[in-house]
């Protein structure tokens, strides 16, 4: 019988996270619109060997084999993202029926297995005719994605109680409009900073949306942060590393948690800061049930800049720095500079090379290890003091990795992208058998897990 330690809180949340994009596929069926990621992605040049996500995973068609596949993993809770142009094609105005149809069998299908809905509004797929018009730079989108929020948790309020609003938004900002890796491919440091701002006021446009049909619903944001710490005591070091946290997050925790930017952060940036109406940081600063918190790595920081190759450091394909004890650093942190209400950790993930064996079985130590090694800092941060509900692992299956096509890896379950054909591996075996003893267990799969 397997050894356990270190055991989590009895209703402690165990999941698995996805966004639509990047696992649907059926880009232009069920009368669903464009979205900036097909036009992207369509564009030559812009994603690595020209993929797209035309058909991804094919989970538009493949989603109750997906949560057959869940259930049968033990897990407990899905993070999954709404399309909005498949609900709302243009962004605003009529409902295709037949988009908010597959949420509602999704939605039950998930119900019946016994697994529990978590659901994001907003991971990236704005839709193309909204962009056309400006997109997050416009207003009126503002105003769109509220009812876009509206309608959502009105077909689907009565079964879905946890609602995220925005995944990202330092990613959709930055990557989008500021280096254009990302759709829409903009360059533009003062876009992105409009973006960013307009993004959390239409953050709190939704929470607004969401509770006045649904009083009980528990509505949060989804924040990626990567903890920039000093490479030394130096003052100078720590001055920088205070600089950069205040930048990268404290831009949009602070406007949401305490209703003001960070000062010095707004200082530096000059004349590139973005237009702020009366009433905006009212609306960024809603009430909050919960946070959501990304983490994949830490950012070194020195009075000269990023510190890019740490010596002794092991890194993931994506070139990410494995770092399990900043999390825990982090987690405390926000505990202690922020009123923070419970978190979750809402993707934390590790992109290795995989490779199915000759007996078909596909092992993963190093990704496997990777999420022990943070589950193990989030354990700890709880023994601190940091409320935290749940763990959902980035991701539940290969997928399209955006700029970087399919060419890295997520999953705890591999993805043949020819034949589409799923196998869980080594490291999801191991995860089904820390939920089912709500534990962190030896490394070794028993042989019923295999």
């Amino acid at each position: 019988m397997s050894s356990t330690q270190l055991s989590f809180p009895p209703r402690f949340v165990w999941g698995a996270a996805t966004a639509s994009y990047q696992i649907e596929g059926a880009w232009n069926e069920g009368e669903k619109g464009e979205s900036i990621w097909d036009r992207f992605s369509h564009t030559p040049g812009k994603v690595r060997d020209g993929d797209t996500g035309d058909i991804a995973c094919d989970h538009y068609h493949r989603f109750a084999e997906d949560v057959n596949l869940m259930r049968d993993m033990g897990i407990k809770a899905y993070r999954f993202s709404v399309s909005w142009p498949r609900v709302i094609p243009n962004g605003s105005g009529p409902v295709n029926w037949v988009g908010l149809d597959f949420y509602d069998r999704l939605v039950d299908s998930l119900l019946v297995a016994g697994i529990e809905p978590y659901a994001t509004l907003y991971h990236w797929d704005l839709p193309q005719e909204l962009q056309d018009k400006g997109g997050w730079t416009n207003r009126d989108v503002l105003g769109y994605f509220a009812d876009y929020s509206a309608c959502m948790v009105r077909r689907l309020g009565d079964r879905v109680k946890n609602w995220m609003t925005i995944n990202e938004p330092w990613v959709i900002s930055f990557l989008g409009n500021r280096t254009g890796e990302h759709a829409p491919g903009i360059k533009d440091e003062k876009t992105a900073l409009q973006v960013a701002h307009n993004l959390m006021v239409g953050h709190g446009m939704a929470v607004q949306a969401i509770r006045a049909d649904q009083p009980n619903a528990n509505v949060g944001i989804v924040f990626s942060l990567s903890p920039a710490e000093p490479e030394t005591n130096s003052p100078a070091d720590v001055e920088a590393a205070q600089r950069s946290w205040e930048r990268d997050s404290g831009w949009f925790l602070d406007p949401i948690l305490k209703a003001h930017y960070p000062a010095g952060a707004w200082k530096e940036r000059g004349n590139l800061v973005p237009d702020v109406k009366p009433g905006d940081l009212a609306l960024t600063s809603q009430k909050l049930d919960f946070v959501g918190v990304n983490y994949y790595f830490r950012t070194l920081v020195n009075a000269k800049g990023t510190v890019d190759k740490i010596p002794g450091s092991e890194y993931t394909e994506m070139g990410w720095e494995v770092n399990a004890p900043s999390l825990r650093g982090l987690l405390n942190r926000m505990h202690k500079e922020y009123k923070l209400p419970p978190v979750f950790i809402t993707e934390n993930g590790a992109a290795f090379k995989d490779e199915v064996s000759a007996d078909g079985q596909v092992r993963d130590p190093r990704r496997l290890n990777y999420i022990k090694d943070h589950l193990t800092q989030v354990h700890e941060a709880i023994n601190d003091g940091v409320d935290v509900r749940g763990y959902f692992v980035w991701s539940l299956m290969d997928n399209f990795e955006w700029a970087h096509g399919f060419s890295k890896r997520f999953g705890v379950t591999h993805v043949d992208y020819k034949t589409l054909k799923r196998t869980v591996k080594d490291s999801g075996k191991w995860y089904s058998r820390v939920i089912k003893a709500n534990a962190i267990v030896s490394d070794a799969p028993t042989a019923a897990a295999r």
